[in-house]
């Protein structure tokens, strides 16, 4: 029913099946991991109003701390997560937790708990876990924009201390800050505006 990717490594396809709403993909070298992929396989859907809360555990000597990682559903089949920032100080409250696996570990693990979407839509998920943000992308935008625009400025001059150059063109910085006042000002009403 799932599967799990991790960037170089082999497709994990069979979960280990812990009860019949929990199951476990174990990571090793987990400190070599930044992003896993987790995905519906395409064989099983969920059944009506139901998801799969995705958890991520961590080993600590009391066994493993669970952190919420998101979901995946039959509306949103594969999600990426962020897990090299995702070691976890305390458990997640959830579907997963230290009554499906005690002891010391010393693999961290994917959990996927098979829930309510209604319960898992309410939740939020770990700080630093998410693969893509909107507001990075818009920070980067910002960032990428403002470097541009002082990079652009710092070759500014005054009309009375240009040289003729017969072969160079030359933008006044007044249009330059234009475009990126209207760049700024379309991101801001429409993340993708660039892709039309």
């Amino acid at each position: 029913m799932f599967g799990c990717l991790v960037a170089g490594r082999l497709v994990q396809g069979e979960p280990q099946q812990v009860d019949e709403t929990h199951f476990i993909f174990n990571l090793v070298d987990t400190d070599n991991i930044g992003h896993v992929v987790i995905f519906m396989l395409g064989t099983v859907p969920f059944p009506d109003g139901l998801g799969g809360a995705v958890y991520f555990g961590w080993p600590t000597t009391s066994g493993l701390s669970w952190q919420y990682l998101g979901h995946i559903s039959n509306d949103k089949p594969s999600a990426i997560f962020k897990i090299c920032k995702a070691k976890p100080e305390t458990s997640a409250v959830g579907g997963f937790g230290a009554n499906l696996m005690s002891g010391p570990m010393t693999e961290a693990q994917i959990g996927i708990s098979v829930e309510n979407m209604n319960e898992i839509s309410q939740r939020t998920p770990a700080v630093n876990t998410q693969a893509s943000k909107v507001e990075s992308f818009r920070e980067f935008s910002q960032k990428m924009l403002e470097s541009f625009f002082n990079y652009a400025s710092s070759f500014a001059i005054t009309q009375g201390q240009m040289v003729p150059q017969p072969n160079a063109t030359f933008i006044p910085t007044d249009v330059i800050q234009k475009w990126f006042e209207n760049f700024q000002r379309k991101l801001s009403q429409d993340l993708y505006f660039w892709r039309s």
